[in-house]
Parts: structure tokens; C-alpha cells; sequence
């Protein structure tokens, strides 16, 4: 699988780079950003993705988040993928808002046209791009984690929850945990998959809890002082479900933090640790 190289910087004795390909999945050129920390060679490495939110790409956790020096340190790849199809001809919000077409895929296969073609992020993220990243850097495949932020964190925990055994570990910040109950998740999911609320629960993560699905544990870090938090994120759910399915849920709640990268930038060498202590 062909990748193009967009650019390439040397950080923490590692490479941060930006790379682009075209997606069979998608039918649009896809770009993404891979941070490979020093290593010996010869050496495979595990592999964390990390799925961002609303209104972003690959650039914004590339460049406020922070992650880097942890990353070096513990020897993971860091893989950022875009948060939708972009390109020519692709299908955005017909209004032009910034909660449903680019920059907001949802990390859904849709089926209503005239996204179905085009707005294919869960096989994408779940498939395709870890084929490329396994072709092209010294990935372990057999090690790989996943987390993300608000539209993010609701793709991270559903698709762990639904690939089990593709991921060692899932985090979330300030995540959407149920699009059934929220603007958000219903303006996405009735525009991506139609109006029959029985094939949402496919991509809402207490739903999948309560139907039977199950992950060894979860980190959350929601800002107290998030904007979003009363009418779209919405955490006491997850707790609800992850109490009656017995995961263990770790909930910090943190007072003063909002919704932004200043927020997630603070907590992200937590959740990085998290991860790296289950991937071994």
C-alpha cells in the first residue's frame, strides 16, 4: 500500500510525519500523522491511535497535544488519523454546519446516500489505515491501543468495544458516550445511517454494554467546566452502564477544564502511561 511522505521533523529523537494515501475504503485521498519514537532497528513497536473530534484533522492533536516526549519515552507509535473523507465531489452538511459532514464522520460505515460512499471511517480506521501503518513502519500489530477526544472518544470506545481483541486498551477524553441521547449523535446517526434508532446502537458505546459487549477497562477525563458536558457528553451513562456490566471504569472528573487541547494536553501523559502499561 502506497504512502506519500508530506513532511517529516525529527522530535524526541523520533520522527513526526505526515503522510497521505489514496483510501479504497473512503474512494478520497486520506491523510494522517505517525509519530515513530527512537528505536533500535529491527525493533517492532506497539501502536496507539488516537481519533480525534468535531471540526478537526490529523493536525490539531499533531500539534497541541503533546504527546511526543511520553511516546518517545515509552517507544509507542502514535498514529492520528482525519476525523472524515475530504476532497472534491465529497458530501458535506447541506447547511454548512460543523457537527455532520467534513470534519465530523463520526466513526460510522454510512449507509444513507449520499454519504454511503464516501463516509466509511470505522473501515477505515479499523482496517485499511492499520494495513498501511502495518506495511509501512515498524508496527506491532499484535500490540495496538486506542483513544480519542469528544466525537473521538465516542469512535474509541465503541470500536474497542466492538473489536475486543484488535485493542489491549481504551481511553477517552470528554467522550460522547451516547449518541442515542444526545444532538449530536442523533443529527450524525440519522444523517449516516437513517432513522431507525435500532441500528444507532451499533455505534453508541452504553448501548453496546448493555447488549453485551465488553472491554477489560476504561479511562475517562471529563472537564468539569466543559461546555458540552449537561447535553452532549453526558458521562453518568457510561457509569450507569459500566456499574450494570461490571467494567471497571476509572471517571476523574476535573474540575476547571474545558473542552479544549489545553485540557486534553494536560492529562494526555496519563492516559499514554494507561496505555502503555497494558500493552507491555
Amino acid at each position: 500500500m502506497m504512502i506519500e511522505t508530506l513532511s517529516s521533523n525529527k522530535s524526541f529523537g523520533g520522527v513526526q510525519g505526515v503522510y497521505k494515501h489514496a483510501s479504497q475504503e473512503t474512494g478520497t485521498d486520506m491523510t494522517f500523522a505517525v509519530f515513530v519514537p527512537p528505536h533500535a532497528e529491527g525493533t517492532i513497536l506497539p501502536v496507539v491511535w488516537y481519533l480525534s473530534g468535531l471540526t478537526c484533522t490529523h493536525a490539531n492533536v499533531m500539534e497541541k497535544g503533546e504527546y511526543r516526549r511520553v511516546a518517545a519515552e515509552l517507544g509507542m507509535i502514535v498514529v492520528c488519523p482525519d476525523t472524515s473523507p475530504r476532497g472534491e465531489g465529497v458530501p458535506d452538511d447541506p447547511e454548512g454546519a460543523y457537527d455532520f459532514g467534513l470534519g465530523a464522520g463520526f466513526y460510522v460505515n454510512a449507509t444513507v446516500e449520499p454519504f454511503a460512499k464516501n463516509y466509511r471511517m470505522l473501515a477505515y480506521v479499523t482496517q485499511e489505515l492499520p494495513a498501511a501503518i502495518a506495511e509501512n513502519f515498524p508496527a506491532d500489530m499484535a500490540r495496538q491501543s486506542i483513544f480519542g477526544h469528544s466525537m473521538g472518544g465516542h469512535g474509541a470506545l465503541t470500536i474497542a468495544l466492538k473489536n475486543p481483541d484488535q485493542y489491549k486498551s481504551v481511553s477517552a477524553f470528554s467522550p460522547i458516550v451516547s449518541p442515542l441521547n444526545c444532538p449530536w449523535g442523533e443529527k450524525a446517526l440519522t444523517g449516516y445511517v437513517g432513522p431507525d434508532k435500532a441500528a444507532w446502537r451499533d455505534y453508541d458505546a452504553c448501548a453496546l454494554i448493555e447488549d453485551g459487549a465488553r472491554v477489560r477497562d476504561i479511562l475517562v477525563d471529563q472537564g468539569g467546566a466543559d461546555n458540552f458536558l449537561e447535553e452532549q457528553l453526558k458521562p453518568h451513562l457510561l457509569v450507569e452502564a459500566c456499574q450494570k456490566a461490571g467494567i471497571p471504569l476509572t471517571l476523574r472528573m476535573q474540575p476547571g477544564y474545558d473542552h479544549s487541547y489545553y485540557f486534553i494536553s494536560t492529562f494526555m501523559e496519563d492516559h499514554l502511561r494507561w496505555h502503555g502499561e497494558r500493552l507491555g
